[in-house]
């Protein structure tokens, strides 16, 4: 094998790849990424054995011909090998490249293509949706992911396509976000819990214009855009019923700035204890005050305008759970729903649309 490739066109797309390799482990072939040079374009794939990559580049193809080689090391050398065109040879078990100068040569031991596992391709039709709104739905989500492994059913973002719309859920037991989209001559399917890794792959690595292609099968999530074929394993078990916890009315609401409220969170959180994060807010007609209790270093407290017309109330937060949702809307105003300051509020932004997240308050004391 050999062809010929611009370091910068390589560059993204195996570093890409390199974050998919869970191994750092140089004799294992799953710390390998696949490259195979054929007709003008070389296809390159990596996997962790639950997520799977594969995307193709345009190279000057010379000598066909198909090899494994470490990753982390091939990554690291054209990170560092100077800009310009590079050549690349397979010969035996010996990886070469080389810079036009011929001043500069790298030598890396490979694994024979044939070891690398075989992707599977998927058994159900793909389906699109606008690319920008599948990675809105993922931004609205994946933070309230749960990280306890204990509850290895809440570690993934829940998808399901049901009537007209699709659907995505996440939470932690202590938070819920919720997002739709409407959805358009696509078959019903059983919801899915998707694992973080692909989703993020997803967000980081695809544009805003066109469509996203994907097909859910009962064990996996493929995925198709741009140049890339992506694919994940789903996570086993049953998805909480999110709609039990979705408060069906709340008599009580307020409404402020985001951004106004973002910067007050930044600075008070300055000071908040940092095994609870806990912040309060106290709600009085046209405002609302933002505080933290008083410790050993200090405390905060700011106020900032809202409209509210009820009775003064106090409600105990992690500034965490509001402050991330407040984070990825891009509104002006976000409204805060109650009926007491001890049940679930429910944050959205005003006016309403197809995004809210749901907080369990916390413990006054």
């Amino acid at each position: 094998m050999k062809f010929f490739c611009d370091r910068s066109i390589l560059l993204k797309e195996i570093g890409i790849a390199n974050e998919i390799i869970a191994s750092k482990n140089a004799i294992s072939i799953l710390s390998n990424i696949y490259i195979e040079a054929q007709e003008g374009i070389l296809t390159i794939r990596a996997t962790d054995m639950k997520v799977n990559f594969e995307t193709t580049v345009p190279v000057d193809v010379k000598e066909p011909g198909a090899v494994t080689v470490y990753g982390d090391k091939f990554f690291g050398i054209l990170n560092s090998a100077p800009d310009g065109e590079l050549e690349f040879e397979q010969s035996d078990t010996k990886f070469l490249i080389k810079t036009s100068s011929k001043r500069v040569k790298f030598q890396l031991k490979s694994i024979a293509s044939e070891k690398f596992p075989e992707f599977t391709a998927p058994s159900k039709e793909f389906f699109d949706i606008p690319i920008k709104d599948f990675k809105n739905m993922i931004q609205e989500t994946i933070f309230a992911v749960s990280d306890d492994e204990t509850r290895y059913f809440m570690n993934g973002v829940f998808f399901e396509k049901t009537e007209d719309k699709f659907t995505m859920v996440a939470t932690d037991g202590r938070r819920l976000a919720y997002i739709s989209k409407p959805a358009q001559n696509v078959e019903d399917f059983t919801g899915i819990i998707i694992p973080p890794k692909i989703l993020n792959l997803i967000t980081k690595r695809s544009g805003d214009e066109g469509m996203i292609s994907l097909s859910v099968t009962d064990k996996t999530l493929y995925a198709q855009f741009g140049t890339y074929k992506l694919s994940s394993v789903l996570i086993e078990g049953t998805f909480p019923s999110y709609n039990k916890v979705i408060p069906k009315e709340q008599t009580r609401s307020f409404t402020f700035d985001r951004l106004e409220m973002l910067d007050a969170l930044k600075r008070v959180s300055l000071f908040v204890e940092q095994k609870s994060h806990r912040v309060y807010l106290d709600i009085v007609p046209g405002t609302v005050s933002i505080y933290c209790e008083e410790n050993e270093i200090g405390d905060a407290r700011e106020e900032i305008p809202c409209k509210y017309d009820g009775e003064e109330v106090t409600i105990a937060l992690n500034y965490r759970y509001i402050e991330e949702p407040f984070k990825v809307m891009d509104g002006k105003e976000i409204s805060i729903h109650f009926t007491e300051p001890t049940k679930a509020i429910t944050i959205m932004p005003e006016p309403a649309c197809d995004f809210f997240h749901i907080v369990m308050p916390m413990q006054m004391d």
